[in-house]
């Protein structure tokens, strides 16, 4: 190969798929990781830029964070779940008090699901306020909003709690689909985040039969994980348990959550170093 001759990389272009990445990674309040993170979990550690290749840590030096360390610190995604819980934790909280014979509302009444709605619908508006005044990215408090405001019309509408909770049941659905689709075309939507989060925007591991095999499976997890939630949210509303609804909602969110990004970190690790020793056998 003659000087000059190598091979360029284009730079990446943002599409659809870069674009929905970067709504998850918003939404779930994610950030990049950091540089020795991103070494690690790169394929050509110290390729970029001017700084060599990570040498092994010597005595005294700090040595790379865990995989546990690496999952706790990106469960402050955590926040963007319950950022989203709590106007559904007050429509049930609200609900039920409301609800209780204390209060002698007639059974027929709809004024104890006003004041749910009108709860939920508040903390959602509080919500948004408080990041607005931090200054931080609201776009995913809005469309939260905009959800909650969707299922209080429709319970508002139909006088049936259950239905505050049609919207959520939608969009988990629909995610997962989209999820599925892009497998479909073999472009994971879980390669894109990690490309946000940890390969500087980069692509190239689409050209990696490993890491776009990895991705593709973690994509599918991912989307079953939804469906499962979706799902059984789907059959209590079929059963019309609109109190079981909540609870699904809230608890099943957070474990899913937290056991699918252990999954991911761990996948990701896996398939980079198998795929550095084999560059390096080579």
């Amino acid at each position: 190969m003659t000087p000059g001759s190598e091979p360029r990389h284009a730079a990446p272009r943002e599409g659809v798929e870069d674009r929905v990445a970067e709504e998850v990674v918003e939404a779930l309040n994610l950030h990049p990781v950091t540089e020795e993170v991103a070494e690690e979990l790169s394929l050509n550690p110290g390729a970029d830029g001017d700084q060599p290749a990570r040498e092994p840590v010597a005595e005294g030096e700090e040595p790379l964070p865990t995989m546990s360390e690496q999952i706790a610190d990106q469960l402050g995604g955590m926040r963007g779940l319950i950022e989203s819980s709590v106007p559904v934790l007050a429509f049930v909280l609200l609900n039920f008090i409301v609800g209780l014979d204390a209060f002698g509302l007639p059974e027929d009444s709809r004024t104890g699901l006003y004041i749910a709605i009108g709860g939920a619908v508040g903390t959602a508006v509080v919500i948004a306020i408080y990041r607005l005044a931090r200054r931080e990215p609201i776009r995913h408090a809005i469309n939260g909003l905009i959800g909650i405001a969707l299922g209080a019309y429709l319970a508002a509408r139909s006088g049936q709690a259950k239905d505050f909770y049609l919207p959520g049941i939608l969009i988990t659905l629909g995610q997962a689909a989209l999820l599925l689709l892009s497998t479909a075309f073999r472009r994971p939507i879980i390669g894109y985040v990690w490309a946000v989060m940890a390969n500087k925007g980069k692509h190239d591991w689409l050209e990696n039969k490993r890491l776009l095999g990895t991705f593709q499976w973690l994509t599918v997890a991912w989307a079953v994980s939804l469906i499962v939630r979706g799902g059984v949210q789907a059959l209590l509303y079929w059963l019309d348990r609109p109190d079981l609804l909540g609870v699904a909602r809230i608890f099943l969110s957070w474990p899913i959550y937290a056991g699918m990004l252990a999954l991911t970190v761990w996948a990701v690790r896996r398939a980079t170093r198998a795929e550095r020793a084999a560059q390096a056998a080579a």
